[in-house]
């Protein structure tokens, strides 16, 4: 038998090389040049974009025909596909990247590489998902199902702004160790089926428990803001309120602090934990055994 045949592995990768992939991982996103780097991050924004308009979809018309629970169940597992997406077609998403932070504290990469890779890819992200909510709106995809699919989108943009500031980064920290959570679990994975079921449960844990994404935000408030601004008719016609449904509302009681909180969940409470667990022990003594 060939040593190259006897080096193969076909068990998913234990945490310590986990967190090694995962520091390698880091260094290439930071390290990319910018013009892919923009472009790919416009298509995990519409990545998640397009999640959000599956779980829209499933959501309109169940309030009071499927109990609370079951309704985010089938929400959460289909607003999936975003991540899944964005993992297996490659893509580059803000709240997954920062988990580059792993990169960072080992020395691999320097400060102003992760911030530059952060700014760049949260401002293409928001590019691609406002970009796609202004195409979902002018599909008038929000009139289907009598409307229905229109007011569940305008509930949902409405109620992301009902948080105090307090609460909406407290909801995005725990929305993004989740996410992060799925994407460390993704470096564990051999096959894309490893990589999609990984991806699964997490996420629908963070939406079935309403929890906040700033990217995914980037689509589901600017959709209803659309339809409010400039088909007034399908309000009347549906009776939504969506007064308080505001692009200053959007950025100041929502993205804002969301954001901050994905970063502190995303970059203290999994990329340093992790980091600090698996890859630290090992600097100290100079390097560390595979353990995959």
């Amino acid at each position: 038998m060939s040593t190259a045949y006897r080096d193969i592995q076909m068990d998913a990768l234990l945490p310590p090389s986990m967190a090694e992939k995962a520091e390698g991982v880091g260094v290439k996103k930071a390290t990319m040049d910018l013009l892919p780097l923009f472009a790919l991050a416009v298509l995990a924004g519409a990545f998640i974009g397009f999640g959000a308009v599956f779980a829209t979809t499933v959501s309109a018309g169940a309030s009071g025909v499927l109990p609370y629970g079951v309704t985010r169940l089938l929400v959460g597992l289909v607003f999936s596909l975003g991540l899944i997406l964005v993992l297996v077609g490659g893509a580059e998403l803000f709240t997954g990247n920062n988990l580059i932070v792993m990169a960072w504290a080992g020395g691999k990469v320097s400060t102003k590489l992760m911030l530059r890779n952060w700014l760049v890819v949260y401002v293409g992200n928001f590019v691609g998902a406002v970009g796609l909510a202004l195409m979902v709106f002018y599909s008038g995809y929000y009139a289907n199902g009598g409307g229905e699919v229109g007011a569940s989108a305008l509930a949902t943009a409405t109620g992301k702004l009902e948080h105090g500031f307090g609460e909406a980064i407290v909801l995005g920290i725990l929305c993004n160790i989740l996410v992060c959570l799925a994407v460390w679990l993704t470096f564990s994975a051999r096959t894309t089926t490893d990589r999609i079921l990984a991806v699964i449960f997490p996420i629908t844990a963070f939406v079935a428990a309403g929890f906040e994404h700033s990217v995914a935000n980037m689509y589901f408030i600017p959709i209803g803001l659309f339809i409010k601004n400039f088909d007034p008719a399908f309000l009347e016609a549906t009776a939504t309120a969506a007064a308080e449904l505001s692009w200053g509302g959007f950025f100041l009681k929502n993205l804002i602090p969301v954001t901050i909180g994905n970063i502190i969940g995303g970059s203290l409470f999994v990329g340093l934990l992790y980091w600090t667990i698996y890859l630290k022990p090992c600097r100290n003594k100079g390097g560390c055994e595979d353990n995959g």
